[in-house]
């Protein structure tokens, strides 16, 4: 039987033995938070390591490749990381709103933390270029969500503008605490592994998650935990490739819409990171992250369109991957995400109007 309680207040069980207590409490000690800062968690983080020998098999070699599956933090991807610390450090300040532009998985983090934390949330999105599994989050989670007739970019602009003029706090990746909170995919990944990846590959569209990678595995290195930095590989779609091209792009266009950002926030960041690390930026088709994107279906693994962004760059540039390496790519989302996206283009078999008839049905199967 469940246990009842006569008081007002939700009283919150203690666990009879240890478990995951979210990136906060785990990672505290390489965290900007004291005993002041109001822990707003989900419990994210912790996410699985998994690996995948259909695509090490395709580059040969002797290389391993494992999947860091981001998609399954509590809003289905890699922003929950960031927005347990800006949300808890925007309480600390007795923020009462926050805000952010978004092309689908921002808004659905931001949203989820800051009403968890009592607070209001203020998205603004590109209107009609967000999958409607996001919107549906934001909007689940009881976001104000404002669809701006403009891209990303310029909804970017808007709300630092308004973060600068209103009673807001801006959680876009251009808080510092968003990449603090991101760093902590780096520590899980050596900490499974026991040490840095030879290259860590990784889609890139505002460049945060490049950025914030790079530093958490700075960090953990100087630490003792790690004996090596990996090699960042960074992978734009190529129809919003800024970084790429070295210039901005002003109409960005890829069917990953996660990705499809023309102006980088973090680009200096991220540029950094990539020279750095001695890794690269490539760009790669919608055909080739579609095919990755069907290529991690058949390992099992159900991703958005854009984290097969970073398998898609892998592959592209396979012959230059070191004998024996160690390959870790960042599945930034959940494929939940869009499921729009997987029907167009499974290319499976999906029969439908069958007869409810044995022999119909049977004969559909082909036997």
């Amino acid at each position: 039987m469940l246990p009842t309680s006569t008081d007002s207040a939700l009283k919150i069980a203690t666990p009879s033995r240890p478990g995951w207590r979210g990136l906060i409490e785990e990672y505290r000690q390489y965290l900007p938070v004291s005993k002041e800062t109001p822990v707003v968690t989900l419990w994210e983080g912790n996410t699985p390591l998994i690996p995948v020998p259909k695509i090490a098999q395709t580059i040969g070699k002797g290389v391993e490749v494992f999947v860091k599956y981001d998609g399954l933090n509590p809003t289905g991807s890699f922003k929950d990381r960031g927005m347990t610390m800006a949300i808890s450090k925007a309480k600390e300040t007795g923020a009462q709103a926050v805000i952010c532009a978004s092309t689908g998985n921002t808004s659905a983090a931001a949203a989820a933390y800051a009403k968890r934390a009592g607070m209001r949330a203020f998205v603004l999105i590109p209107d009609g270029y967000v999958a409607l599994g996001k919107l549906a989050q934001a909007l689940l989670y009881g976001a104000e969500v404002l669809a701006v007739k403009g891209n990303f970019d310029y909804c970017l602009g808007s709300v630092r503008e308004m973060a600068e003029k209103y009673p807001v706090t801006l959680v876009n990746s251009v808080n510092p605490y968003r990449i603090e909170g991101q760093k902590t995919g780096a520590f899980e990944i050596v900490d499974v592994l026991g040490d840095a990846p030879d290259w860590l590959c990784i889609p890139v569209g505002n460049a945060g998650n490049i950025t914030a990678y790079w530093q958490g595995f700075g960090e953990y290195h100087q630490a003792g935990k790690s004996q090596r930095l990996p090699k960042m590989m960074g992978f734009q779609a190529a129809g919003a490739a800024p970084l790429v091209n070295g210039a901005p792009v002003a109409h960005p266009e890829t069917l990953a819409t996660a990705i499809r950002i023309g102006n980088p926030a973090s680009w200096e960041k991220a540029v950094a990171a990539q020279q750095q690390s001695q890794g690269e930026f490539n760009s790669v088709t919608d055909a080739e992250i579609l095919a990755a994107y069907r290529l991690l279906g058949s390992e099992g693994l159900f991703c958005e369109p854009a984290s097969a962004a970073s398998v898609a760059g892998l592959l592209k540039v396979k012959e230059r991957v070191p004998a024996g390496a160690t390959v870790v790519c960042i599945l930034t989302g959940n494929g939940l995400k869009d499921p729009d996206t997987a029907i167009a283009h499974s290319e499976s078999n999906f029969k439908q109007g069958i007869e409810p008839e044995l022999k119909a049905i049977v004969q559909a199967m082909g036997f």
